[in-house]
């Protein structure tokens, strides 16, 4: 049962991510038997191209309301990070339109200087990927990253916590809903810190600056919390 806050108890978040980590199981077996990376079908079995978005007008689930793309940036742009690539995850407008009047909305405009823009998405959270396919990272990133805005942390993570995903990709509509479950406390924190990190800032144009571009990030090790 849910709290009023929208957080899950104990037990049925325990349930939750029980039932996450085994689903997560099940698809990576299942593309192991068929000797298939979790990026085959997306990719089309071909080689990724730098910047370009898989698939290209997005992966959307209309009657859900999320949608998603996966993108590789260039070695010289990330010439620290590890990652093969990574999804970037967005909530459409019908998920969102009716919180923008909530405090906490309200709260977060202020916070990132009462953005005057029309969008049909928000930005939730990106998931980077290693070169086998497998989860490795959370974070977060600028509005400027992604040409639309953010939400409230609250709201995000409400949207998150719900999300089901039905694009037509299973395998990784599956990938990508056990990492949300299994990883909610991970995401709290990487969301708190992203509006810390717009809160420091302190000018009307944060989500602008080209000086901020990943707000916050966290490494995250599923074989762990699998294995717990």
């Amino acid at each position: 049962m849910a709290s009023a806050s929208g957080r899950q108890s104990p037990n049925s978040a325990a349930r939750r991510t029980g039932f996450a980590g085994q689903r997560l199981l099940d698809t990576y077996a299942a593309l192991a038997a068929r000797g298939e990376h979790l990026l085959h079908d997306l990719l089309g079995g071909q080689l990724p191209q730098q910047w370009q978005h898989y698939p290209e007008d997005d992966s959307i689930d209309p009657d859900g309301g999320y949608q998603w793309f996966y993108h590789s940036h260039s070695p010289e742009d990330r010439p620290d990070a590890s990652e093969h690539g990574h999804f970037h995850l967005f909530a459409r407008r019908p998920l969102w339109s009716r919180r923008l009047q909530s405090k906490a909305e309200r709260t977060f405009a202020a916070l990132t200087g009462h953005p005057d823009k029309h969008v049909t998405t928000r930005h939730l959270l990106a998931i980077g990927m290693d070169a086998k396919g497998l989860p490795v990272s959370l974070f977060t990133v600028n509005s400027w990253v992604t040409g639309d805005l953010m939400l409230s942390a609250s709201g995000t993570e409400r949207i998150l916590a719900d999300m089901r995903l039905r694009t037509g990709h299973d395998a990784i509509d599956n990938v990508l809903e056990c990492v949300v479950a299994l990883c909610m406390d991970e995401i709290r924190m990487i969301l708190e810190a992203r509006d810390a990190a717009l809160s420091a800032n302190k000018r009307r144009t944060v989500l602008e600056d080209t000086q901020l571009e990943v707000l916050s990030s966290r490494a995250i090790a599923l074989d762990a919390k699998l294995n717990a």
